[in-house]
């Protein structure tokens, strides 16, 4: 039975067990986690769950009614942390509502951004980066003794590897295996808000696999700011896509984010002949002029990424790939923008994350480089990538009707109770009648029509 955090609203008493064969700690109160970013964050809003659990703390879905309320932040795009700062002044009514709430500001954004967090919102109780969940217990009781907590040491041994997160029902599981970054490119704040590569062992994850199968999940993604740079000991990241391919009631293995530069043999011979790992990719580009990308700092040249699909694709012929792509770079011409929109029509991605460069106070380039390609050009080549990118993913999705896909189904659609969704091994939302299939099955669809996003079929063969 999954370990969960007790959740119980003003209608329920606070009298959830734990979890099979645990016992209930004296209950200290209720917390409301609200998460903001990447799978990184997700994965650790459920280490903090379980952190407070052990404490005897009970979640709530609504902020409006919690003891505790914590925002655990993104820091990699300005949008995300205005939203951030939007919000933080949303969840201030409530505290005058209820002043005895404790307001705490977690993750990336608050590494990053401390000081104007303390000028903007000085109604916020405690400020806790990447490195110090640990100390959530002592930062609710400073709080709570009206004593503000600000953890922000960046620490190169921390992996929380012996720690439980507590992670929502559900088909899919986040297991985190490295943290930190090493790459310093030129637009990013990762590295600074979350430190320095360190990986965890190989049988502590493959023991944590073993535990997460039992509990029910059938699917692993593998996170890490720079996943594929795993290292722990003499095993690489290949290594550790065999032994996980080998834990028995495991369907599927996925990965997040890979480094194209770190795109080793042993990963690409890992992918191609372990059953369990997808063969789909999400490989960030940024973007397709060299020139653009020694800028960026990304370690590659266009032609090696080119050849780095061209060596996957040989291995993996029905190989998935998504990517990352930014444009308006400092100094980007429109000669380097072609060059990207170039090299997006000939690789042809499955899809793509397409943003616009917004200069970030605290990274490489805003320290050494102009931002200098104005704002409308900005808008206008971000629409162009974006509108190619569309009738891509659109041609890929129609070449599928007709053929039949493995589905892991996930649940119920949202526009219908009839219809159940999941996703194919190349990681592509397909929508069907649920007919006698279950959440936790893996079905054959044969796939009747598609758009852009979605595939729709219908169930040819039952669940298992």
């Amino acid at each position: 039975m999954r370990r969960k955090l007790p959740l119980y609203n003003s209608i329920q008493t606070a009298t959830t067990p734990l979890g099979k064969g645990m016992a209930s700690p004296q209950v200290m109160g209720t917390v409301y986690i609200e998460t903001y970013g990447c799978q990184m964050n997700v994965s650790d809003s459920e280490l903090m769950a379980g952190i407070l659990s052990g404490i005897g703390y009970y979640l709530l879905d609504r902020a409006e009614d919690a003891d505790v309320i914590l925002i655990n932040t993104c820091a990699i795009r300005e949008n995300a942390e205005e939203k951030v700062f939007h919000r933080l002044q949303h969840l201030n009514s409530i505290k005058r509502r209820k002043p005895d709430t404790v307001l705490g500001v977690c993750g990336c954004m608050a590494q990053h951004l401390r000081q104007q967090i303390i000028e903007a919102a000085p109604f916020v109780d405690i400020i806790l980066g990447p490195d110090a969940y640990r100390s959530l217990p002592q930062a609710i009781h400073a709080a709570r003794s009206k004593d503000p907590f600000v953890g922000l040491k960046l620490d190169r041994s921390e992996d929380y590897a012996d720690l439980a997160p507590i992670r929502k029902d559900g088909v899919r599981a986040w297991l985190t295996i490295q943290r930190g970054c090493d790459k310093m490119c030129t637009f990013c704040v990762v590295p600074f808000t979350r430190g320095r590569e360190r990986s965890i062992s190989v049988p502590i994850l493959a023991e944590e696999c073993h535990r997460l199968v039992d509990e029910g999940f059938k699917e692993i993604v593998l996170l890490g700011q720079t996943v594929n740079s795993y290292q722990a000991g003499k095993h690489d990241f290949g290594d550790l896509l065999v032994t996980l391919n080998q834990v028995e009631g495991l369907k599927r293995i996925r990965f997040t984010s890979p480094h194209p530069n770190d795109a080793s043999e042993p990963m690409i011979e890992a992918m191609a002949n372990c059953d369990k790992v997808c063969q789909q990719i999400h490989l960030p580009l940024q973007s397709g002029s060299t020139r653009v990308l020694q800028a960026m700092r990304r370690t590659y040249t266009a032609n090696e990424y080119r050849d780095l699909v061209a060596q996957m694709r040989d291995r993996m012929p029905n190989l998935s790939i998504s990517t990352d792509i930014i444009v308006g770079f400092c100094g980007e011409t429109e000669e380097d923008f072609q060059q990207t929109y170039s090299m997006m029509a000939e690789i042809r991605y499955d899809s793509a994350f397409m943003f616009k460069y917004s200069d970030r106070e605290g990274t490489l380039a805003h320290k050494s480089l102009t931002d200098d390609v104005p704002e409308k050009v900005k808008i206008e080549r971000l629409q162009c990538i974006i509108e190619q990118q569309y009738q891509i993913s659109h041609q890929i999705n129609q070449a599928l009707i007709g053929k039949t896909v493995e589905v892991l189904v996930e649940g119920e659609s949202k526009r219908s109770t009839d219809d159940f969704f999941g996703r194919t091994r190349s990681f592509k939302t397909t929508v069907f009648p649920r007919l006698s299939a279950n959440v936790g099955d893996t079905v054959l669809v044969q796939i009747n029509s598609a758009t852009a996003q979605t595939l729709i079929g219908n169930i040819v063969s039952p669940g298992n």
